[in-house]
């Protein structure tokens, strides 16, 4: 039997449009830096980084919130699940990756560190990714060990930024580098998964725009749904 973890998630889109948490209880939790909707099975928790309600874009959301609300209730381990898009063409739309390492210099990171000369170093603990590769196989193949470039949003880069950022990493999103920096702050172990939802703007021909992006999200609803199922079985 698999054992128990106490475990938060985190992730957007794909749990506004699921059902699977509906049961689940939600609370709201007060911090610091503002509300956050929280909801909750077990040793489970679950939060929507763009918030409830309207949804927040990226640019907008309020990361410390997030944050400080899981570490107030106790959680250690944080497993994120974001879209991004693939910078390479050989991971193409409907790949699940996990990325090690992250850049993020189009915007400053956001940081609990504003009232003090502190940095906190980066990095992503990933320490329960050997743990869901392994057990997600075969059903699931998650590539490993990918770099994550985070932009500012809200907008889709242009096939010129693309084409200037597409050998810093391999794949390109707007979340994960923030959520990332304030995990490592406040001593939570952050644990990076994202789904492949595009190729980037301009790669193999494309083009995208946000009713295009929101299309390819509803497609891959389903396999995200079943991944969920999945790591609340693993994680027990």
């Amino acid at each position: 039997m698999s054992r128990g973890v106490k475990v938060a998630f985190i992730s957007g889109t794909s749990i506004v449009n699921s059902t699977l948490f509906s049961s689940w209880d939600a609370r709201t939790v007060e911090t610091r830096y503002g509300r956050v909707r929280v909801k909750s099975r077990g040793e489970h928790a679950l939060i929507n980084r763009h918030g409830d309600g309207f949804p927040l874009p990226p640019h907008s959301i309020n990361y410390r919130a997030n944050i400080s609300a899981l570490q107030s209730l106790g959680f250690e381990d944080v497993v994120s699940l974001n879209s991004v898009g693939s910078l390479k063409r050989e991971l193409p739309p409907g790949t699940f990756v996990s990325c090690s390492d992250y850049v993020c210099f189009q915007q400053g990171p956001v940081t609990f560190f504003d009232d003090e000369l502190k940095g906190g170093a980066p990095g992503i603990a990933n320490n329960l990714i050997p743990r869901l590769v392994a057990e997600l196989a075969p059903e699931f193949t998650i590539e490993t060990g990918k770099v994550y470039v985070q932009m500012r949003g809200p907008r889709f880069e242009t096939k010129a930024e693309i084409r200037v950022v597409k050998d810093w990493g391999d794949v390109i999103g707007m979340t994960a580098a923030h959520e990332a920096d304030l995990c490592t702050e406040a001593g939570l172990r952050y644990n990076s998964l994202a789904l492949i939802d595009n190729y980037a703007n301009g790669l193999e021909g494309t083009e995208i725009d946000f009713v295009k992006f929101k299309e390819l999200v509803k497609d891959n609803q389903g396999r995200v749904n079943r991944l969920f199922v999945r790591m609340l079985e693993i994680l027990g």
